[in-house]
């Protein structure tokens, strides 16, 4: 499966909260959020540093301008990105993601947290919480070698990463400003993914300018591995 795409712009990837598990699916430069792969965490974690951070990255690889292509929380951050540096995104992929974090109540996120945060307080390791967490969300058609990828994945991520990720995750709310984004996009859904369900993309999709959706049969929160070559194609087709 092909890497850079639109006459020679870079493919940059941004992987959700369990970590960067993309299968045979290859970038450019497959990003890390701050904690995850080895790399530091930020002093501050906000939407707003993840984008700098992106950006230094960019800067760094010598990349003026590249495809965008965020899954899950990664898509949040990718939607921050192409707000706060238009000029550096040719074109988006906002794929299984939605615009801001679901309830406006706070005692929703209030509940989220202590949902996703008690396991790890009550003394379960991050391979224990990945074992419990992600193969509900992987159909058996992926194959053992991609549980064993997104168990993998996650387990080698530092807990306080995962703290200040799923944390930062309940303050996202782009939704107002989804129409200030300019680069063509890509919408994809999974038909069946409960997290970001095709209805929500779709009203994504109507309020944006220059968009196209795309719904992957029968597929989950983790299409790309379940269905690698339909989401390949969706992308690449996309992208060329």
């Amino acid at each position: 499966m092909g890497k850079t795409d639109g006459g020679g712009v870079p493919l940059v990837t941004v992987h959700g909260i369990g970590g960067a598990c993309w299968g045979g699916f290859a970038a450019d430069l497959p990003w890390y959020l701050p904690g995850y792969g080895g790399t530091a965490l930020l002093k501050e974690t906000s939407f707003a540093n993840w984008a700098l951070a992106l950006k230094a990255a960019l800067d760094a690889a010598g990349m003026a301008q590249v495809d965008l292509l965020g899954h899950s929380i990664g898509g949040m951050v990718a939607q921050e990105f192409a707000l706060t540096y238009p000029e550096r995104v040719r074109r988006l992929v906002l794929y299984a993601t939605t615009p801001a974090f679901g309830g406006k109540d706070p005692a929703f996120a209030e509940q989220f947290l202590a949902d996703r945060l008690a396991p790890l307080q009550s003394g379960v390791s991050m391979l224990q919480l990945a074992q419990q967490s992600m193969t509900s969300m992987l159909s058996p058609r992926a194959g053992m070698a991609a549980m064993a990828e997104v168990i993998s994945a996650m387990a080698s991520t530092p807990a306080a990463a995962y703290r200040a990720t799923v944390t930062c995750l309940t303050s996202f709310n782009r939704m107002a400003d989804l129409g200030r984004i300019t680069a063509p996009t890509l919408l994809l859904a999974g038909e069946r993914d409960p997290l970001a369900p095709p209805r929500t993309m779709q009203r994504m999709a109507d309020a944006m300018p220059d968009t196209r959706l795309v719904t992957l049969p029968a597929a989950g929160h983790l299409a790309h591995l379940e269905y690698p070559r339909e989401f390949a194609a969706a992308v690449h087709g996309f992208l060329a």
